[in-house]
């Protein structure tokens, strides 16, 4: 019998376990640097190898994020950024470059604070969402840095973790 692409084994939910809580600890780790998180490169390496799947992991992160830190307009935002940077990257997962990943990567940290002031867009107009964008430019820039950096140096050693992964699990 033929195992089907959208059945979930139980290692499967293990592993998504274990990706989930990585990214939990990541941004906990790393909590003292203003936005200096590999949750970037995690999603993007989560996408490239679980492909739509990520979304599980995604759901699964977003609600503990939301029970760790409350439900507040920052967890909208997440709710649908995080999940963008997984279809962008889903339309992109032929790309085989450390370059392009890492500026990417770069590039969505840039961005983070523009995608993130859309509520803001919606609660006061758009002086208000750019007004929020602009004030946060300068942790954009450190976001825009750290993620091309964590790119740079990670990418091929998670993405080697990963490949032995999905192979011991065919």
């Amino acid at each position: 019998m033929k195992k089907t692409a959208s059945r979930l084994t139980i290692r499967d939910l293990a592993l998504m376990g274990v990706m989930t809580t990585l990214l939990i600890v990541s941004v906990h780790a790393l909590a003292p640097l203003p936005n200096v998180e590999p949750v970037t490169l995690l999603v993007i390496l989560f996408t490239l190898f679980w492909g739509k799947r990520v979304g599980y992991i995604l759901a699964a992160y977003l609600l503990l994020e939301g029970c760790l830190y409350g439900f507040g307009l920052w967890w909208i935002m997440y709710a649908y950024v995080w999940p963008l940077l997984a279809l962008l990257t889903h339309l992109m997962r032929r790309q085989k470059s450390l370059w392009f990943w890492s500026l990417f990567s770069g590039a969505f940290g840039l961005f983070f604070g523009a995608l993130c002031s859309v509520p803001y867009f919606f609660i006061g107009g758009p002086s208000m969402a750019f007004t929020w964008w602009v004030a946060g430019i300068p942790y954009d820039l450190v976001h825009c840095v750290s993620n091309a950096a964590f790119c740079l140096v990670l990418f091929l050693p998670l993405n080697r973790v990963l490949s032995r992964l999905k192979a011991s699990s065919v």
